[in-house]
């Protein structure tokens, strides 16, 4: 009924018949009396199967269960580890279209190489704990950063939540277990920025002390610009703009204090008339909201109301309602989520704008430094903001 073999390397094999089959299973030793046991162990489960004392589980690999006296129905398989790389591509792989924005995405995956660098890729994750977290904190923070700083906490953070988000979508998934060990992580203390404030008090400050180049510029990031300059600015844009829809995005901005990534959501039907639909993504989590914008803001500041002449005149470029507005290729820097937006906005790649002023009013990019001025001028106040929301 069952017999057994020894290989040349003296290891012993047990062969079988079974349903009108042969078996041929391994039994990795060389003692000539265990294998004889495990044989007439055998014999004695195809009896009691044969009799209906022990039944054989549909989906049973025969060898395997008469093997263990009817306790294995396949043969023990141990996952692999999961490890920092395998992660990470099954986290992205399965995020839904649309879930996140592409700019998100982007800055996740740019975490996501920062910490495979410093743990490397075959990590295993279920090991991760909290001193293996803070040893990463610490030598991130060594490193240099945006204008020679050290790379701050804030950054760092946001990292880690990358790494949590992964590892909670792991442990929803069950390919790892417990919490995140972030809890008693400490971070570098974090610089603050400078308040708003206008040109001139931002070149009076220049002016009286030694300031570095690093702190001029984060002073001029706070830069705080009148109506005036607002004014300015745009007639500057209307006149060198590259691209008939970059100075309709820049009066957008100012008007409404939409966000770049809500601008670039914008359809040709949100501009109705006087009244422009601004598509949100961030005041509720997970949905799209819109809010409107009647034409009171806009003709209280604006009398001539730039805007519905703006968007009215680019509106004539477009084929029909609705249709993507698309643009003459440029060689130009762009960024992906701008190049596959409907607007194909662009990154000039021109010197830093100067008007009559010994400072840039915007820095190179036009999508860096869009100014989001929408509550101050909804209040008609005197001054606006140009750092960017988004």
């Amino acid at each position: 009924m069952a017999w057994l073999q020894a290989d040349p390397s003296g290891n012993y094999h047990v062969s079988f018949r079974f349903g009108g089959r042969k078996f041929k299973r391994s039994l990795r030793t060389k003692d000539a009396a265990n294998a004889e046991g495990r044989r007439l162990r055998l014999e004695e489960n195809i009896r009691l199967v044969e009799s209906g004392r022990l039944p054989v589980p549909r989906e049973a690999d025969v060898p395997t269960f008469l093997l263990s006296d009817g306790k294995l129905d396949n043969k023990v398989v141990i996952d692999a580890p999961i490890t920092l790389i395998s992660l990470f591509d099954s986290f992205f792989a399965a995020l839904s279209t649309g879930n996140l924005e592409e700019s998100t995405v982007s800055g996740m995956q740019i975490h996501r190489r920062h910490l495979e660098r410093h743990l490397g890729n075959a990590f295993v994750v279920q090991r991760i704990s909290l001193e293996d977290l803070q040893t990463y904190v610490m030598e991130r923070s060594k490193q240099k950063g945006l204008r020679g700083r050290n790379v701050g906490g804030n950054t760092i953070g946001k990292e880690i939540e990358t790494f949590r988000a992964a590892w909670n979508w792991g442990v929803d998934a069950r390919k790892l277990k417990g919490k995140f060990p972030k809890k008693g992580l400490r971070f570098p203390k974090q610089i603050e920025m400078p308040a708003f404030q206008t040109w001139d008090e931002i070149e009076r400050q220049i002016e009286q002390g030694n300031l570095s180049d690093t702190e001029q510029a984060d002073l001029w990031d706070c830069l705080f610009l009148t109506l005036d300059e607002i004014d300015e600015l745009l007639k500057h844009v209307k006149e060198t703009a590259r691209q008939p829809f970059i100075y309709p995005m820049f009066v957008m901005a100012a008007h409404t204090g939409a966000r770049r990534s809500e601008m670039l959501r914008s359809q040709t039907t949100d501009f109705n008339g006087d009244t422009v639909t601004i598509r949100e993504r961030k005041r509720v989590r997970g949905k799209q909201s819109t809010r409107s914008l009647g034409n009171t803001m806009l003709l209280v500041v604006w009398s001539a109301s730039p805007l519905k002449q703006t968007s009215m005149n680019w509106r004539r470029k477009i084929p029909s309602p609705g249709t993507p507005k698309t643009v003459p290729r440029v060689r130009c820097k762009t960024t992906p989520t701008l190049t596959r937006s409907i607007w194909r906005a662009i990154e000039s790649a021109r010197p830093p704008i100067s008007i009559s002023r010994p400072k840039p009013l915007i820095k190179s990019s036009t999508t860096a430094s869009m100014p989001t001025t929408g509550s101050a001028l909804s209040k008609a106040t005197s001054t606006q903001t140009v750092r960017s929301t988004n």
